[in-house]
């Protein structure tokens, strides 16, 4: 037979994901354990010295190699350029200079350095310093002096200082006394001394020795170039590379960040120059344009007001707008005019039989519904003259009618007239008004463009030079600098010498190798059922699930319950559909819950596992069949009456001893009763057949709780009973060799339709599902979690 290499992949990826799972469960050890390591190594590596290297890339302007432009670029229409020119070998010999150095030296105070005496060597400290000093010099001589300080702590208000004379012969102090308060200033002849807590810092200085060096400036800038390197890092680019070495590595940083920032600001100081005195000639241009230009303003104002003006293109646009629009509506009105006219004539002229035009009139309904009533009378009549003579008195009073409303007609005509003619006489005055407007509009443009001209001209110089003052306000406030850092300065943690890396490399390794060896020899010693792993290749019985540990293993599920136990319990509800498949519809499906020893949580999962077939809306019944040592009074209060009284007593009828459990709908119980003398011949007895047979046909699911199996006969006696076994085997807690009780009851098929559960399991540690949300247990002190097992 062929082997299948997909499968065999599969198999060694899964060997190898449970053996990182099954140490990686005890983190926590290996942590300690490289904890450990880690500490030995850095108590052997903090009595060394370290050295530490802070490097940092800058760009230096260099005209040759090309880089930043000029801030006064702006000014190239001006004529005014930069007459300085960079050069990447002269920027790298003022980086490296004395003078440079030294005012980084005297911005930091590096020539003031405090050591704290350890159990074995002096430590330099520099940024978590537990005080403060501010030294103010009086004289040069402060620089060239060589003075060390001994500071220890007496009271949280008062310290003792003493002066360390340079050679033994030399033993006068400068001080007068030895005991000053902080904050005191302190006065000598060369220097003052004011040394404050630094509250931001605890530490505990009563009797620990503190000492302050003062060391000469030559020999600090010296130090500092001798140490400081700065190398070009190709020959085509003006990228350079500053570097320094030094045993406290915040130093290192700070002082090449400081040489960089002063470097940069003696550059900008000398730039700033041009653009304070291209500042100073924009002001004195500014002023005079600023007078010149409010008097053209006011030639402007001047005009608009005499002319009653504001912007000459949109009133004459406005003005032939509105010329246009009296035109047209004289034209309407005069169209309108003709019409009324012409109706006029026609109504003079027609007799009482002729129909009046309508729809002609717009506007006016009056007019328009005394031409709709005179035709309407029209039609009635002509209609009537058809079967009657002109004589008749209908006709007669209509004709009467008709006449009424053409004489109404015509004075309504009349008006209307009249309103159009006064109309079309106001519309011509205003086009007229209009009209006169216009004409002047040529002549006051060209007298506007005269004065606009000499404006446009003063304001575009104003705006020019308003624009240039703005660029050099910035190029003063930001004037760029000479060099552009690319990465600031950063020094390795790790030191130079000693090669920390290796060292903590080795102890790592040996912080995780001790505990997994520790790990492994006590998995080989550790002969207990743990989780699934231990039951594969181990046990042909199928696995139903695992339980993960409970707090609360005395309360019973409830439908809100969302506790990693719950959420298991579910899942396994859901595998014994699958497990009781076979059962007819019709008839109870009956589980029986067993285990090899008491103590492994048979009962706890029987009663919870009846308490989630009720949940799910089926009718449950639970038995307590472990009638030698009954459990499930430890989780629902039960009577004393039970199952051993039935079997017992003939008069006894079953539904007596069956309760129902509060909080449920479906979840009915019968109790062990009394323990009897003679369990064996009780569970033997017909009674327990006819019990059975009566129940089935009562409930959806019937879940029994039976004795261990490997303590005694009951649950064999009963087993033909059951559609399905659940054995129930407790984690940390059974022995790996007694899985053979339940491989031989499997194997001889005692114990029909077997299937394993697993309670107890230790979810932390990835045996359990996992599910922690809405846990409502008791919490655990923090320090058992930690290192639970």
């Amino acid at each position: 037979m062929e082997r299948n290499p997909s499968n065999e992949n599969q198999n060694r990826e899964f060997l190898l994901r449970n053996f990182i799972e099954h140490y990686l469960v005890h983190w926590k050890w290996f942590l300690l354990g490289t904890l450990i390591s880690f500490v030995i190594t850095f108590i052997y590596l903090r009595y060394t010295t370290p050295q530490f290297k802070a490097t940092a890339i800058i760009l230096v302007k260099d005209e040759k190699k090309g880089g930043m432009l000029s801030e006064l670029s702006a000014f190239s229409d001006m004529g005014i350029e930069s007459g300085l020119k960079n050069n990447l070998d002269n920027e790298i010999e003022i980086l490296k200079s004395r003078t440079l150095i030294e005012n980084t030296v005297k911005k930091l105070h590096l020539n003031i350095s405090i050591f704290i005496k350890g159990n074995i060597i002096y430590s330099e400290m520099f940024k978590e310093k537990p005080i403060n000093i501010h030294f103010i010099p009086k004289s040069v001589q402060f620089y060239e002096t060589n003075t060390t300080l001994r500071f220890v702590e007496a009271s949280p208000t008062s310290f003792k200082l003493e002066d360390q004379p340079e050679s033994e012969s030399s033993k006068n102090s400068f001080l007068n006394k030895n005991e000053f308060q902080y904050g005191e200033l302190i006065t000598t002849r060369n220097w003052n001394l004011v040394i404050t807590k630094n509250p931001s810092k605890l530490f505990k200085a009563t009797n620990r020795e503190i000492t302050i060096q003062v060391n000469p400036m030559d020999e600090v800038v010296d130090g500092f170039r001798n140490r400081l390197n700065i190398n070009p890092l190709s020959k085509t680019s003006s990228v350079v590379e500053l570097s320094l070495v030094d045993p406290v590595y915040e130093k290192a940083e700070i002082f090449l960040d400081n040489l960089i920032q002063i470097y940069n600001q003696d550059a900008i100081t000398d730039k700033n120059q041009i653009s304070e005195n291209t500042s100073k000639f924009i002001a004195e241009r500014l002023s005079l344009i600023t007078r010149e230009l409010g008097g053209v303003e006011q030639d402007v104002e001047s005009f608009k007001k005499t002319n009653n003006l504001t912007d000459i293109d949109s009133e004459a646009k406005l003005f032939i707008e509105g010329s246009n629009s009296y035109d047209k509506k004289a034209v309407e009105t005069e169209i309108q005019l003709n019409i009324v006219n012409s109706m006029f004539d026609y109504i003079k002229k027609s007799n009482t039989s002729d129909l009046l035009p309508t729809n002609l009139i717009g506007g006016e309904e009056d007019v328009a519904s005394i031409i709709n009533m005179y035709n309407g009378l029209v039609l009635d009549r002509n209609r009537i003259l058809k079967s009657a003579t002109p004589a008749n008195p209908t006709v007669l009073k209509m004709d009467q009618q008709i006449v009424s409303l053409k004489q109404n007609l015509l004075a309504s005509l009349d008006r209307l007239k009249s309103s159009l003619i006064i109309q079309k006489r106001d519309l011509d005055r205003h086009k007229g008004i209009m009209d006169a407007k216009i004409e002047k509009i040529p002549v006051q443009e060209r007298q506007f463009k005269v004065i606009a001209r000499q404006q446009k001209i003063k304001e575009e110089l104003y705006l020019y030079l308003l624009q240039k003052r703005e660029e050099t306000a910035i190029s003063l406030s930001a004037t760029e600098p000479n060099a552009r850092v690319i990465d600031a300065a950063k020094a390795s943690h790790f030191p130079v010498a000693p090669k920390k890396k290796i060292i903590y490399l080795v102890a790592f390794l040996v912080g995780i190798l001790i505990p997994f060896g520790i790990i492994y020899l006590v998995d080989l010693l550790d002969t207990k059922i743990k989780s699934r792993l231990d039951l594969e290749g181990k046990t042909a019985i199928p696995y139903l699930g695992d339980i993960p540990t409970s707090d609360a293993n005395t309360q019973i599920i409830k439908s809100e319950s969302r506790t990693s136990s719950a959420e298991a319990l579910r899942i396994i509800r859901t595998n014994l559909e699958f497990m009781l498949s076979k059962v007819p519809e019709n008839q109870a499906k009956t589980l029986f819950l067993t285990s090899t020893f008491s103590k492994e949580g048979k009962t706890f999962v029987s009663v919870n596992l009846a308490a989630t077939f009720a949940l799910s809306g089926k009718k449950v019944l639970l038995i307590g069949m472990d009638i030698r040592n009954p459990k499930l009074d430890d989780y629902i209060s039960l009577p004393d009456q039970g199952l051993t009284n039935y079997l017992s007593n003939k008069d006894i009828p079953l539904e007596d001893l069956i309760i129902k459990q509060k909080g449920y709908e479906n979840f009915y119980i019968l109790p062990a009763g009394l323990i009897p003398p003679n369990p064996a011949e009780l569970l033997l007895s017909q009674k327990v057949d006819t019990l059975f047979k009566t129940i089935k046909a009562q409930y959806d699911y019937i879940i029994v709780d039976t004795a261990p199996v490997s303590l005694v006969t009951d649950t064999l006696l009963i087993a033909k009973h059951a559609d399905c076994f659940l054995f129930v085997i407790r984690a940390n807690f059974l022995e790996k060799r007694m899985l053979n009780i339940a491989n031989d009851l499997y194997m001889e098929k005692k114990l029909p339709n077997m299937c394993l559960l697993l309670n107890d399991t230790d979810s932390t540690k990835g045996y359990g599902y996992g599910y922690g949300y809405g846990i409502k247990t008791k919490k655990r002190p923090w320090y058992k979690k930690l290192w639970a097992k």
